[in-house]
């Protein structure tokens, strides 16, 4: 078998996550003809079909080169940062809500950290009322936030979607009044789901209120609640909820990064930047 082509592989997995020839075209920045062609070329190298014949599906050997196609493409990218970015040293301290400290960022500060071992991070977990008040005392360099209508010129990075999350073993959103379990006031997911069901005129009450996730999720898998999270986090650990449950859909929240008020050292806007092209990625 001959050696795989990096680029085949970026276009086979661009394929797989948007779920479309003409998405995937524009991620890879060629045409529709290329990276069919692209394709034809990987399955020639492989010596047998890595998807079915409508191109949605994955063959079996399809889904064993999926894994191995991620790891050479993080490898290589990490390789990249790591031989092309300025020696950098020092201490970045940065905020995020815990389900972002979880969900979506262990990969990207674990390739950072590897690619700039001199940086000495410290992660701290709140809620994003709570960091954008510690950004301006300047008590963190920076923060990954939730957008809040207060924000003044925000960088956003992401568009994040929203999702019901409900416990395997039970069914709460049956009942005529539909219990929530929510953050407190200020958190924009508490507002989209309330906003969501007042528009649909679905009945609801608030049985569950804490300020981290884990509590959150302790009322849900108890079968006490229904909770809003962030579409990062789904997991088999809870049901998905549709309109096909009677839910209605639910808008996305943004996710921005700021720097503290002040100038931020190197490093920290290193971190900042590198973040950033991450999770737009």
């Amino acid at each position: 078998m001959r050696d795989l082509e990096l680029p085949l592989l970026k276009t086979f997995v661009a394929i797989v996550d948007t779920g479309s020839l003409t998405a995937a075209a524009r991620r890879v920045g060629r045409s529709q003809p290329a990276i069919t062609h692209q394709i034809k070329r990987l399955e020639e190298a492989l010596g047998r079909p890595v998807f079915g014949p409508n191109k949605r599906c994955l063959t079996r050997d399809g889904e064993v080169l999926l894994a191995y196609a991620r790891r050479m493409i993080n490898l290589n990218e990490e390789m990249r940062s790591r031989f092309s970015a300025p020696d950098l040293a020092g201490h970045v301290t940065l905020g995020t809500p815990d389900l972002y400290a979880k969900y979506l960022l262990p990969q990207i500060l674990g390739r950072f950290a590897r690619a700039h071992p001199g940086v000495e991070l410290e992660l701290r977990c709140m809620r994003s009322v709570h960091l954008y008040e510690a950004l301006s005392r300047g008590e963190i360099d920076l923060a990954i936030l939730t957008m809040q209508p207060f924000f003044i010129e925000p960088q956003v990075i992401r568009k994040e979607p929203l999702i019901w999350a409900a416990s395997h073993d039970a069914r709460p959103e049956e009942n005529d009044v539909l219990p929530l379990a929510l953050l407190p006031e200020g958190s924009v997911l508490r507002q989209r789901s309330i906003e969501a069901l007042t528009a649909a005129g679905r009945p609801w009450s608030i049985v569950s209120i804490s300020e981290s996730i884990s509590g959150l999720m302790a009322a849900v898998l108890a079968g006490l609640a229904v909770t809003v999270l962030p579409k990062c986090s789904e997991t088999s650990e809870f049901r998905r909820l549709t309109t096909n449950d009677g839910l209605p859909p639910l808008l996305p929240v943004e996710l921005v990064i700021q720097k503290r008020s002040e100038c931020v050292h190197t490093p920290a806007a290193n971190l900042a930047g590198y973040i950033a092209a991450e999770l737009r990625g």
